[in-house]
């Protein structure tokens, strides 16, 4: 199991959004995280709740950690990615809960030096919360 320690310094997120919390584990095709439930301060929190769509922001963070960690075991880093887009993305609820934490998985399904495709899911009390599929470019401007 791996902490924020572990990749600290390796994806462009950090303090309060760094969403992540531990990696329970990963290898070379995927990578499985948890995240502690949204509270009060949540950074993404709107009118005291955390919508469902930012669970894709959760899985981006995966990938995005993903890679990081490929790249340092072949000694190499990783060029600055975005999140360029969003495919068949399903959401099984409205909201996400503030009582369990979250679980993360992502699959990487294709990469080239331009961009990784990851499909994922997240769930929450071992229940769908969200599920989709994610493109990361490399070297795109917001």
């Amino acid at each position: 199991m791996l902490t924020r320690a572990d990749w600290a310094g390796l994806i462009p997120h950090a303090g309060r959004m760094d969403l992540l919390d531990r990696v329970l584990h990963w290898d070379a095709d995927s990578l499985e995280a948890e995240a502690l439930a949204p509270d009060a301060a949540h950074p993404l929190v709107r009118a005291g709740r955390v919508h469902a769509l930012h669970a894709c922001e959760y899985a981006a963070q995966a990938a995005a950690v993903h890679g990081a960690l490929l790249a340092r075991a072949a000694q190499a880093t990783t060029a600055p990615g975005l999140l360029a887009a969003l495919r068949a993305v399903q959401l099984q609820h409205e909201w996400i809960g503030s009582a369990a934490p979250l679980h993360i998985a992502v699959w990487r399904l294709a990469a080239t030096t331009q961009a990784v495709q990851y499909r994922f899911a997240v769930a929450q009390c071992a229940a769908p919360l969200a599920q989709g599929q994610l493109l990361i470019a490399f070297g795109a401007k917001p």
